[in-house]
């Protein structure tokens, strides 16, 4: 049975996702924004987090929020990380891939998380020791146990952009042994895949709190791991933690094969 806080999730991220779907014709004329080198929000960003707090603050006034649009409000062991659209730059080109991501996150540590996809009317779910969802069917991560025929999904974050030649470095290194490696656009149904198995395993640099905090509880409920390029903790997901970082998830053999292979070419290192 669903959570009482899914439950609450679920209604707000369908509310946000309606928003989304009700701007796709009139791309050309939203109001877009730059807020940072080649990173951008459109209104349909603001108007899809308003949606989803208007939901919030009705069931829950005294819980803090960490928005991308909104960022930090109020202080609470509990706290609702928000991203309204995750895959603006694929919205607002009309690639059809992108999501509405919500997690619950208590003293720093995801314990509900909803990812859904409006398009495909995709409703990806997990609460802490309860697994992970997809839909009305359970989900587990793939078991393939190395990186040999694997499929892989990455990202091009712009504001890692200094730091590229070593994740092209490391992306060459991969493929000698990958099936293949993808880049989609959203980290957060880039997580939700590889928790339903549809790719074996993603990583990821200058990702923030509400790219990865519904996503990162589902990879782990779907029997899956989740670190840094270093297989450290990946820290708090709430108003503490909301400076990049870089993320590894996989299931338990894969993760840590792709975790040394970033070590190994060394991209692990332009971090430090």
């Amino acid at each position: 049975m669903q959570k009482p806080a899914v439950t609450l999730m679920v209604k707000a991220a369908r509310a946000a996702g309606n928003v989304l779907l009700r701007h796709m014709n009139k791309l050309d004329a939203l109001n877009v924004v730059e807020k940072d080198r080649m990173d951008y929000a459109s209104e349909v960003d603001g108007l899809a987090e308003k949606e989803i707090i208007k939901e919030f603050r009705r069931s829950t006034p005294d819980y803090a929020i960490l928005g991308e649009e909104s960022g930090p409000i109020g202080t609470n062991r509990y706290t609702w990380v928000i991203d309204p659209l995750d895959g603006t730059s694929n919205y607002l080109h009309g690639i059809p891939h992108f999501c509405v991501s919500i997690a619950l996150v208590e003293n720093g540590e995801p314990t509900h998380g909803v990812i859904f996809d409006p398009l495909r009317n995709e409703l990806f779910t997990a609460s802490r020791g309860s697994g992970a969802m997809l839909n009305d069917r359970k989900i587990r991560i793939a078991e393939r146990k190395d990186l040999a025929g694997a499929m892989l999904i990455t990202g091009f974050p712009p504001r890692e952009r200094s730091r590229t030649s070593a994740h092209l470095k490391c992306v060459d290194a991969l493929l000698l042994d990958a099936e293949d490696i993808r880049r989609t656009g959203s980290a957060a149904l880039d997580l939700a895949y590889v928790a339903c198995g549809r790719a074996d395993a993603y990583f990821e640099a200058g990702v923030k709190p509400w790219d990865i905090a519904a996503g990162a509880l589902l990879v782990r409920e779907a029997g899956g791991k989740v670190v840094d390029f270093r297989g450290r903790a990946t820290g708090p997901m709430d108003q503490r933690g909301h400076m990049p970082r870089q993320l590894v998830a996989g299931n338990l053999k894969i993760c840590d094969v792709l975790q040394q292979k970033i070590v190994n070419t060394g991209y692990a290192a332009a971090f430090d």
